[in-house]
Order: C-alpha cells, then sequence, then structure tokens
C-alpha cells in the first residue's frame, strides 16, 4: 500500500465504516477537517451530511486520485475540497475561513500526539474532534488521576476536551491491518481551560510537563528546576498535598492551584539573578 510508507493503515471494511459514521454528530452545516482520508473511505459518508468537508491528504497520489473522483462526480462528494500536503505544515484556522469546524482523522499512530496540539492551538474554533488513533495511546489520553497510563497527555487532552473513547476497533477493520488495537476517541470541546482561567496556557502547559518529566519522581524533585525545596514544600502544604505527591495523582484543578501560587517564570528569573549575582 502506497501510505504504509507514511504509517497509514486503511480503514477498509465498510462495516466498521459505518459504525464510526454512527458515532459522528453530523449536522448539514457544518465544517469538517479530515486529516487522512485515504481513498476517501469515510469521505464519502461525511460529504453528504456536511456543508463543507475539507480533506488534508499527505500522499500526492493519492490526493490527486480523490481530486480526480470530485471532479468527475462532484455530486457523489458534495462540499469536498482536496489538500494536498502535510497537515501539521497547514495553517487549519485559515483552510476553514475562519469558521468553527469539526474534525475527522485516521492518523498514521507516530504523529498522533504532534498532530492534537496543533489542533488544540486552534482549539477556540473547533467543536469537536474524532481520531482513530492506537489503542494505547486512547488509554493514555482518557486516563485520570491516580492511574497508571495518566501522564501529560492526559492533562493535555483534558484541558483542551472532554475526550472519552467512542469505539475499540480491532485490527482486521484496516488494510494492511496493523499490529496493535485501534479505537475512536471522541473530544468535545472546550475542556477544563473553560473553567480554570489560565492567562498563559502555553506555559501552563511546559508547568504540568515539568510536573510529569520524570514520572517515578516526587513532585518536589521535579520542581526544584524552578523553585527552591522549602517553597515547594510549603505550596504542597498549603493544598493538603503530602510532600510525597506525585504528578499522576494531581487533577488539573490541582495543577492550577500550584501554578499559581509558585509563579514559576518569577522564580525562575529570580533564580537567575541569584546565580548571575
Amino acid at each position: 500500500m502506497a501510505r504504509q510508507r507514511l504509517g497509514q493503515h486503511f480503514l477498509g471494511a465498510s462495516g466498521w465504516q459505518k459504525k464510526i459514521f454512527a458515532t459522528l454528530p453530523v449536522g448539514r452545516e457544518d465544517v469538517w477537517i479530515e486529516i487522512g482520508p485515504g481513498h476517501g473511505e469515510m469521505t464519502r459518508h461525511l460529504a453528504p451530511h456536511a456543508r463543507r468537508l475539507i480533506a488534508i491528504e499527505a500522499d500526492a497520489r493519492l490526493a490527486a486520485e480523490l481530486e480526480d473522483n470530485v471532479a468527475q462526480r462532484p455530486t457523489d462528494w458534495p462540499g469536498v475540497e482536496i489538500v494536498p500536503g502535510d497537515v501539521l505544515k497547514h495553517d487549519l484556522a485559515k483552510l476553514a475561513g475562519g469558521e468553527r469546524f469539526r474534525v475527522y482523522g485516521n492518523l498514521p499512530y507516530y504523529i498522533t500526539s504532534p498532530i492534537l496540539h496543533q489542533l488544540f492551538a486552534v482549539a477556540d474554533q473547533i467543536a469537536s474532534i474524532h481520531i482513530v488513533m492506537q489503542h494505547e495511546v486512547a488509554a493514555r489520553i482518557v486516563a485520570t488521576p491516580g492511574h497508571r497510563e495518566y501522564g501529560y497527555l492526559s492533562a493535555a487532552c483534558q484541558f483542551y476536551a472532554r475526550p472519552k473513547i467512542a469505539l475499540k476497533i480491532p485490527p482486521g477493520a484496516f488494510r494492511p491491518p496493523p499490529k496493535v488495537q485501534s479505537a475512536l476517541v471522541e473530544m468535545t470541546l472546550p475542556g477544563e481551560r473553560a473553567s480554570l482561567g489560565i492567562k498563559d496556557e502555553e506555559k501552563f502547559l511546559k508547568f504540568i510537563q515539568l510536573c510529569f518529566s520524570q514520572k517515578r519522581k516526587t513532585l518536589r524533585n521535579n520542581l526544584r528546576a524552578i523553585a527552591p525545596d522549602e517553597t515547594i514544600h510549603e505550596t504542597l502544604a498549603a493544598h493538603r498535598l503530602p510532600p510525597d505527591a506525585r504528578a499522576e495523582q494531581l487533577s488539573l484543578a490541582h495543577f492550577c492551584a500550584i501554578f499559581d501560587a509558585m509563579k514559576p517564570d518569577e522564580r525562575a528569573k529570580t533564580r537567575q539573578g541569584d546565580l548571575r549575582g
């Protein structure tokens, strides 16, 4: 298969195409962006139920094939626009013309995380995200505090969206079949960011990433990069967290409270000044 070198597995089983389509919140006035349409397996299902469907295809041969299909049978592919190229190099908000949109994708598994971060960068413009991915990654995305799978990816996704596993998909649904189980993850936006009131989201996410930087270590160990141990201990105690608390035990509300209390950027600047002095 041409796309196998890109890590893509085509959703060839028509029964699974229908099951996935049945989970999608289709509306005739909706704008959709489809990532990785392949041969148009799901494009055919979505097109008649959307006002616009922007399909981004990285494989030049498949993009040309889809463009020919749309040109030759426009009534079968209403409102479909084929956009060749790497999705990570496209401005999705611009492609949608500033309109609010939904996302469907059957992603190459190795770039799932970068694409999710690209989508979250325009989160205010997205109504929902529906992505087929490796089940192991899906489990991490939906994991909650206290579970082994809970980590930075969980926190970042739940900050921007409310994720759930809509379907578990066996290898036999694809051609060629992958060596792993897959899942359709549904993310409804907004997530907890709507209630947390974080002013600098980029710095907040970097702070969470630091908290998870060494999962086997405690928060106190990880946060020593930006604050003295005494300050960390006092902050944890003030929020009724034990001194040996670990990042995987904390909710987003906990991360928010500690981030606000510690003001990591200001402390980092102070410590740099002390070192220079």
